[in-house]
């Protein structure tokens, strides 16, 4: 596996005239990891993407690409990157299989490899139909496999789940997991927070252009100092064999955070001997809700 990064952002600024699309803007993804890009629709997301392609030049700051200067370099194809837009679109009068072979072209890519992903994505029986003809799923795949013909070392995808079925989702991301076994970085734009909450590294949370949090999952509970809910059928009985507990009990639930939570699972295994209870951390939802409803708290009060 490769190591190093991915991606290294910094202090990343862009303005569209008078509109200002993001403002110092940092983060690092490491090869071999996977990132979540999250935010409002307008939060700057897209705009970043389009400048991790290089397809547009920030304002300010600095943005390497596998440890290259991005906009430095005098042939930009040479990087390895792959890319899979929100909207897939090809030509739909072509088959999948000349679709597929059209762009391992470009990307000095062979026939063998172009069939041996017809093959991995489910396409093989319908690689010599008209993409018109084409399911959204089926469209999808067929994007996701052009994406990666060149096995990308860093691999963008803006929403590659919308619309598809959970069964179709759950190949999607197991393909990324395989590419991240390799060495992959993977940046995911998404708004479908209960998908990628177990296939994330790392998330960054944006809005109107500004970093709000950014991390690990933990890292991003933590800050929201949202609390993990602790249930059992013997909780009541507990609380009356050890009154301190009621002191986090709220709706039918102890409620805990990172400090409470040892001294509180002692007292029930330890003290009141119960060992079926169940533990739920703070979902990704809730804690993107938390920073998005903080956020626009800070402004109606600015």
């Amino acid at each position: 596996m490769n190591s190093g990064l991915a991606v290294s952002a910094r202090n990343i600024r862009h303005q569209f005239a008078d509109f200002i699309a993001l403002q110092d803007v940092s983060f690092e993804v490491p090869r071999g990891q996977t990132m979540a890009l999250l935010g409002h629709n307008g939060a700057g997301k897209s705009t970043l993407i389009k400048i991790m392609l290089g397809l547009i030049k920030p304002s300010a700051g600095e943005v390497r690409v596998l440890e290259q200067n991005l906009f430095g370099l005098a042939k930009r194809a040479d990087l390895k990157i792959g890319y899979l837009p929100e909207n897939v679109s090809f030509y739909d009068k072509l088959t999948g299989k000349e679709i597929l072979s059209y762009f391992a072209a470009l990307k000095g890519v062979t026939s063998t490899r172009v069939k041996q992903l017809l093959q991995e994505f489910g396409l093989e029986y319908a690689q010599d139909r008209a993409l018109k003809t084409y399911s959204k799923g089926m469209k999808q795949r067929l994007g996701f496999a052009q994406a990666i013909l060149s096995d990308p070392e860093l691999l963008l995808l803006d929403e590659p789940t919308v619309g598809l079925d959970p069964v179709a989702s759950k190949f999607l991301y197991g393909k990324i997991a395989e590419l991240k076994q390799q060495g992959c970085g993977v940046i995911v734009c998404t708004h479908e927070l209960s998908l990628i909450e177990n296939n994330i590294d790392i998330g960054l949370i944006l809005a109107k252009g500004q970093v709000l949090a950014q991390g690990s999952l933990a890292d991003l509970r933590n800050g929201s100092g949202l609390k993990t809910r602790l249930t059992s059928p013997q909780l009541k009985d507990a609380i009356v064999q050890r009154p301190e507990l009621a002191a986090w009990y709220q709706d039918d639930a102890l409620l805990l955070d990172t400090q409470s939570k040892t001294q509180v699972l002692k007292l029930l295994t330890q003290e009141c001997q119960v060992f079926d209870f169940s533990l739920q951390q703070p979902a990704l939802t809730e804690i993107y809700h938390f920073y998005m409803g903080r956020c626009a708290q800070v402004e109606e009060v600015s």
